[in-house]
């Protein structure tokens, strides 16, 4: 794998909100949209969240607990590429859909599942979200490939959480 890929490990999704999310087999992505049958799917800046088995790995040697895919509420779950280190307005080819990073890390709230489990959580520091430009698909095995790499500004939405 080179520096500008990675591949997707699992996706998953939840019928509802504040559930974990569950593997699936493939997803389909819309523009304005999001994830198919995701409970968080809309036209906002969120439509799909994304987060690497690196930072999955970094907080699994610190505790123990199971984690599992859709653990960190992630809808794809990839290895290969520091996603966090890539700029807001990145775009990435998920699978055969075409995505636009909008923000890196989010405010998590208290009573997240991962959190009162483990006392920590990734997601607020090294998870990304995506909007959906081009329609396409999904799944396991895919790849994940850097379109084009905007240059890092100090206008990007990047959350510093604890």
């Amino acid at each position: 794998m080179n520096e500008l890929s990675a591949v997707i490990q699992a996706v998953c999704i939840s019928e509802r909100k504040g559930e974990q999310k569950h593997p699936v087999e493939r997803v389909h992505l819309r523009p304005a949209h999001g994830i198919d049958g995701d409970a968080h799917a809309g036209n906002w800046h969120r439509q799909v969240s994304m987060l690497g088995q690196e930072s999955v790995d970094k907080l699994r040697g610190r505790i123990s607990l199971s984690l599992f895919p859709g653990a960190f509420a992630e809808n794809i779950l990839t290895k290969g590429l520091l996603l966090y280190d890539l700029p807001v307005g990145t775009r990435l080819r998920v699978g055969t859909a075409l995505c636009e990073i909008t923000q890196i890390g989010k405010e998590c709230h208290e009573d997240c599942a991962i959190r009162r489990q483990a006392g920590d959580c990734v997601m607020p520091r090294e998870g990304i979200f995506l909007i959906v430009l081009e329609e396409g698909d999904a799944g396991a095995g895919d790849r994940v490939t850097i379109e084009a790499r905007r240059e890092a500004k100090d206008d990007v939405c990047r959350m510093r959480n604890p």
